[in-house]
């Protein structure tokens, strides 16, 4: 003890200018927007150099790991893609009517893409005709993430593949590191999805990576809807498992059924409609609520969540600007002015 007192009255005068130093770089930080904008870039860009080349090495000893992971993400997303089996037992035309010499006349409901692809390339073309493209051939590349259709090669709006470098479960407040900044066109505001469904919201970006608020934080809320009625309701973390949220504002007098699904309702601008968020496991009328305390189980596992995509919305800047319009106070009317007037004779 009289060690520790001699060593902090030996060096107070230091140790009083560290911490002073700390106090004004705070007040100086917390009181200026542009340099609390430009401390959080920074930091983000250190920390997410650190995280990077920690993820890099423990990536190198789990790689068969991921290789197992994303073999599964695989096989599910194309169980996804495949077509039903029923759909190969439709027929390709319907018989609607007979001709003249009475010969049945077919309405082809679907275009082989062996014809299609046969006429486009027929001799007898002018040199400056150009071939048609087989309906058929023409699908869009879209990738199915959380049941839902986005395109990949959307040149304004594109899906942003990342890496998920940090990423915390415990705490009320639990964030994700990307490896996507800026420079891929990652901006804050954005929403993140995986394969399972959705992640979170973009906090802040630097120019190589990107701060996530994950879906299990306080102060996220996301507007969804129950897929078999379309009743809508709001999904929260209530901060206890990583696995479960709660779907609140359903109303009492709807009828709930376990299993039912939950997906995003695209009220809001970050993520589109339809992109799926869990599925009810329990619900509870609670006799001082109107409305049901429902239990979901999230789609996504977070404690295994590797690979994610970035989602441009592509109505929203319109849309904000448009909502931002009505809430906007009117403004004064423009009083005409006065003509002056001629002195009479």
């Amino acid at each position: 003890m009289r060690n520790l007192i001699a060593f902090l009255l030996r060096f107070q005068g230091v140790m009083l200018f560290v911490l002073l130093e700390v106090v004004s770089l705070f007040l100086f930080i917390t009181n200026s927007s542009y340099q609390r904008a430009a401390f959080f870039n920074s930091a983000n860009a250190y920390a997410g150099a650190v995280l990077a080349r920690r993820t890099q090495i423990a990536d190198y000893f789990r790689l068969d790991e991921l290789n197992r992971q994303l073999l599964a993400d695989n096989a599910k997303l194309r169980q996804q893609l495949y077509p039903p089996d029923f759909s190969r037992r439709e027929a390709d035309s319907l018989p609607v009517g007979r001709d003249t010499l009475g010969h049945l006349i077919y309405r082809h409901l679907r275009p082989d893409p062996s014809q299609a692809l046969a006429a486009a390339t027929a001799p007898g073309l002018g040199q400056n005709a150009k071939p048609k493209k087989p309906n058929a051939l023409a699908r869009p590349d879209t990738l199915l993430l959380g049941g839902a259709k986005l395109a990949t090669h959307d040149a304004d709006y594109p899906l942003v593949a990342a890496r998920v470098l940090n990423n915390s479960l415990r705490a009320v407040d639990n964030y994700l590191t990307l490896n996507v900044g800026t420079a891929d066109g990652v901006q804050p505001g954005l929403g993140v999805l995986s394969a399972a469904g959705v992640v979170g919201q973009v906090k802040s970006a630097s120019a190589h990576y990107a701060t996530v608020f994950s879906l299990l934080h306080s102060k996220m809320a996301i507007a969804a809807k129950i897929k078999r009625d379309g009743t809508f309701g709001s999904v929260k973390w209530p901060g206890e498992d990583y696995s479960h949220a709660l779907l609140d504002y359903i109303p009492r007098q709807n009828r709930l059924v376990r299993g039912d699904s939950v997906v995003t309702s695209g009220y809001n601008a970050v993520f589109p409609e339809g992109v799926f968020i869990g599925t009810v496991e329990s619900f509870v009328k609670e006799p001082d609520k109107n409305f049901w305390t429902v239990h979901l189980r999230l789609g996504v596992d977070f404690s295994r969540l590797t690979y994610v995509y970035v989602v441009h919305n592509r109505p929203r800047t319109e849309r904000d600007s448009l909502e931002t319009a009505l809430t906007a106070p009117e403004p004064a009317p423009v009083k005409p002015a006065k003509q002056p007037t001629r002195p009479t004779r």
